[in-house]
C-alpha cells in the first residue's frame, strides 16, 4: 500500500490524519480506492499530543510523503477535558445522550474547514474524515447529520464547490463499531500499534480513559489482546 504516486491522473485527497486508530484506517480505506494522500494534522493545544508523533509514524508507515502539521491553539479558551488539565477526562462512560467533557468547542468545524482549504490548494476531490458517531462521542460534530450540513456548506463556501467538483466529504467509518474499524485496520496493514488513542498526557497509553477501554475491548473482540494498553503502575 503506497499513497506516494505522483501518477497526475491519480485523484488526490486529503486526510484529516490525528493519529488514532479512526483516523489512520480512514486514510488506509483512501489508499486502498486509488488515492493520493496528502495528510494534515492538527496541533490544538491538546494534552495527549503524543498523538501528533503517532500520526507522523502513520504516515510514514502509509507511505505519505506529503503530510502537514498545523498548530491551532484551541487550548487557548479551554472548555474540553482534552485541552484544559483541570478537567477531568472520563473513565467511566457516559450517559445516553450526553456530550462528555472530551467535546472541544468546534473542533471538528475548524478542523475541516482547514482540511478543505487544503483540499481546494491541491485540488483534491475528497477530504477523508475518520469521525465515528457509533462507539462513544455524541459529539455533535460526529455526526451524520452535521456531515451532510457541512457538506452544503463547503459546496457553497468554495471556488470549486461553486463551480460544481468541490471536494466531497468522506466519512467511512461513521457508522461502523469499533470493533469494525479494528477488523479493517487488521486487513489493510494498518499499523495498530503505532496509533494513539489515549485522551491522557503520557508517554504510555493509561488504559482506563474512555477511549482507551473501548478501543481495547474492540482489539479484544477482534482476537487480537496483544495490541490493548495496560494500565500504567
Amino acid at each position: 500500500m503506497t499513497a506516494s504516486s505522483t501518477d497526475p491522473a491519480q485523484p488526490v485527497a486529503i486526510a484529516l490524519l490525528s493519529g488514532g486508530l479512526d483516523s489512520a484506517t480512514a486514510t488506509a480505506l483512501a489508499i486502498e480506492t486509488g488515492h493520493r494522500v496528502i495528510a494534515l494534522s492538527l496541533d490544538y493545544g491538546q494534552r495527549h499530543r503524543r498523538e501528533l508523533q503517532a500520526a507522523a509514524t502513520v504516515a510514514d508507515a502509509l507511505g505519505i510523503v506529503e503530510h502537514h502539521t498545523l498548530p491551532v491553539n484551541l487550548a487557548a479558551w479551554g472548555g474540553s477535558a482534552l485541552t484544559d488539565a483541570s478537567i477531568a477526562v472520563p473513565t467511566g462512560g457516559v450517559d445516553n445522550g450526553v456530550i462528555p467533557s472530551t467535546y472541544v468547542p468546534g473542533r471538528n468545524t475548524v478542523f475541516i474547514a482547514l482540511g478543505l482549504s487544503l483540499a481546494e490548494a491541491r485540488g483534491a476531490r475528497t477530504l477523508v474524515l475518520g469521525v465515528n458517531a457509533v462507539d462513544y462521542s455524541g459529539y455533535p460534530d460526529c455526526r451524520p447529520d452535521y456531515l451532510a450540513a457541512f457538506q452544503t456548506l463547503a459546496d457553497l463556501a468554495t471556488k470549486a464547490g461553486r463551480e460544481g467538483h468541490g471536494p466531497r466529504l468522506w466519512a467511512p467509518l461513521v457508522t461502523w463499531s469499533k470493533t469494525e474499524i479494528v477488523r479493517q485496520a487488521l486487513r489493510l496493514g494498518v499499523p495498530i500499534d503505532a496509533t494513539w488513542s489515549c485522551y491522557s498526557g503520557g508517554e504510555a497509553p493509561c488504559g482506563v480513559c474512555d477511549s482507551c477501554r473501548i478501543r481495547d475491548a474492540a482489539l479484544i473482540e477482534a482476537g487480537r489482546p496483544d495490541l490493548a494498553s495496560s494500565p500504567r503502575g
